[in-house]
């Protein structure tokens, strides 16, 4: 994303009109929904998701092979594969100047590893914010690849995820899992 877009994209809280389109991948988790804004990733849904936007506003139906869908496609099956530690697709994330604070310090958090909500407050300069950061955390529009879910409570136990706790366990206990057996190696 250029700079341009970066600022565009932090000062708009909402995804501006333009050209939508979605795609639906099947994970272990469930259906993916890949929705890209101009042709750049600007969401991953997963099926009833809290904060999930109505399905009229993810534009037309594309094939998942398809750009920019094939690129997050191929690098989402490497993950669930245990292939891939870190996403590199460009990305389109439109929200609050804190928003995008707090979802490039997602993007920070290594791969089978956790912070807290409140760790991650004091990380982007906001000691105090833990409760904004956990509402901000909960309206990341890129889940798995913006990987929210690695952010716990500060007693370490799991706590909210616009995915379900279920898919959290899941995801936590699927990422330390190919840590440890990387490590191993």
């Amino acid at each position: 994303m250029t700079s341009t877009s970066v600022a565009a994209a932090a000062s708009a809280p909402t995804v501006p009109a333009g050209h939508r389109t979605h795609a639906v991948l099947d994970s272990p988790v469930g259906p993916l929904t890949l929705v890209a804004h101009d042709g750049v990733l600007c969401g991953l849904y997963v099926d009833a998701q809290r904060h999930r936007p109505p399905q009229e506003r993810f534009g037309l139906r594309a094939a998942i092979a398809d750009e920019p869908f094939a690129a997050a496609a191929e690098q989402l099956k490497a993950y669930f594969a245990g292939e891939l530690t870190t996403f590199d697709l460009p990305l389109a994330l439109h929200g609050t100047p804190f928003q995008l604070r707090v979802w490039e310090a997602l993007r920070e958090i290594p791969y089978g590893e956790t912070v807290s909500y409140g760790e991650l407050a004091r990380e982007i300069g906001r000691p105090t914010a833990a409760r904004a950061v956990g509402l901000a955390n909960g309206r990341n529009p890129i889940s798995i690849i913006v990987p929210c879910h690695r952010v716990i409570g500060s007693t370490g136990g799991l706590t909210g995820y616009g995915g379900g706790l279920e898919r959290k366990r899941f995801l936590l206990d699927f990422e330390r899992r190919t840590a440890m057996g990387a490590a191993l190696l």
